[in-house]
């Protein structure tokens, strides 16, 4: 991930003094599906390991919006 996010930069610096060929922008547009695609699956992670506990000490796993 961390090559990916390097990559991301270079080519958002490389677009700031220059327009992007085709091919870069194509990359850049996979590269950031990538990391969103991974940054979601890390936050889903997360979310599936929370917890609500109540007054009484019980735990209740958070349910996702459709689950209710």
């Amino acid at each position: 991930m961390e090559n990916t996010i390097k990559r991301i930069n270079e080519l958002a610096a490389i677009a700031k003094t220059r327009e992007l060929t085709d091919e870069e922008s194509a990359e850049r547009t996979v590269l950031r599906r990538k990391y969103i695609d991974a940054f979601k699956n890390n936050l889903r992670g997360h979310l599936d390991n929370i917890y609500l506990v109540d007054e009484d000490g019980n735990k209740t796993k958070l349910k996702k919006k459709s689950d209710r």
